[in-house]
């Protein structure tokens, strides 16, 4: 009767938005047992990023050896890896098959536009870890600085999700949003998972409240991971709990910038 297990490897936020905080309430939100690695400490709000602080990598490391040592983790998740050297040693551990299901979030830009990720990490990205991946979950503007190139349309999104996967992960979902010059009235992602394209549909919610949105949509599939579903189940189910969230939030005034989401439903209580 125990609960899954799940593993995020991530920063923290200190203002609960996105990173680890996000993370363990997705978890928590969708009944799995969360445990965590913090990469970083950071001193951040909603308005944006003040400090980052790196934890060294070979406590990165201990972190996780002491949880997969002890705790039966279905699924893992990675957010924000800050340097390098923690993205080889992440890298390391999967390509030893201890990251099972592994869900890579290659957090590089918060949602108000801070660089979190140094440059020398982003060919580690490219090159050691993403081959090791179950789906890796770019938004608009990470997948335009991985791939060097501009996305402006949904065949753009389309092109660059293939693109992605052509990298070596399994499968890829660039999350859309509204893409440049393109109104919808939807939050369109895009899906390539190795044999053919999909596209992940939700209703665009005109809100400032975005921050962690991307850290939520991997958890929740990381979550849906480790309770056994396949990747098309657990990326709709995440997509769903996304879309569930931000609707929640969206009138809330939790700080002056970019607020959070309503992970736990507190909007319908």
């Amino acid at each position: 009767m125990n609960p899954p297990v799940a593993l995020t490897i991530a920063g923290s936020d200190s203002g609960g938005g996105a990173g680890i905080q996000a993370d363990l309430k997705t978890f928590a939100a969708l009944r799995v047992y969360g445990t965590s690695a913090i990469t970083a400490l950071t001193a951040q709000n909603t308005i944006g990023v003040r400090g980052v602080h790196a934890t060294p990598t070979d406590f990165v490391v201990a972190q996780i050896d002491a949880v997969l040592d002890d705790l039966p983790v279905g699924a893992v998740k990675t957010g924000m890896l800050a340097t390098a050297a923690t993205v080889e040693a992440v890298a390391a551990l999967a390509a030893a098959g201890r990251l099972p299901h592994l869900v890579v979030d290659p957090v590089m830009v918060s949602s108000s536009g801070d660089r979190l990720l140094e440059p020398s990490a982003e060919v580690a990205y490219r090159s050691l870890l993403f081959p090791h991946a179950t789906v890796v979950t770019p938004n608009l503007r990470e997948a335009e600085v991985l791939l060097g190139t501009p996305i402006r349309n949904r065949d753009d999104q389309h092109a660059a999700a293939r693109a992605l996967g052509d990298l070596g992960a399994a499968a890829a979902v660039v999350k859309g949003g509204h893409p440049a010059g393109e109104a919808t009235g939807e939050a369109v992602d895009v899906v390539w998972d190795g044999k053919e394209a999909y596209e992940l549909h939700g209703p665009w919610i005109d809100t400032p409240n975005n921050h962690g949105t991307g850290c939520s949509f991997a958890a929740a599939t990381a979550a849906h991971l480790a309770q056994g579903d396949d990747l098309r189940t657990a990326l709709e189910g995440a997509k769903a709990f996304v879309s569930r969230a931000v609707a929640g939030g969206a009138h809330w005034r939790l700080g002056t910038g970019h607020g959070p989401l309503d992970h736990f439903g507190w909007a319908d209580a």
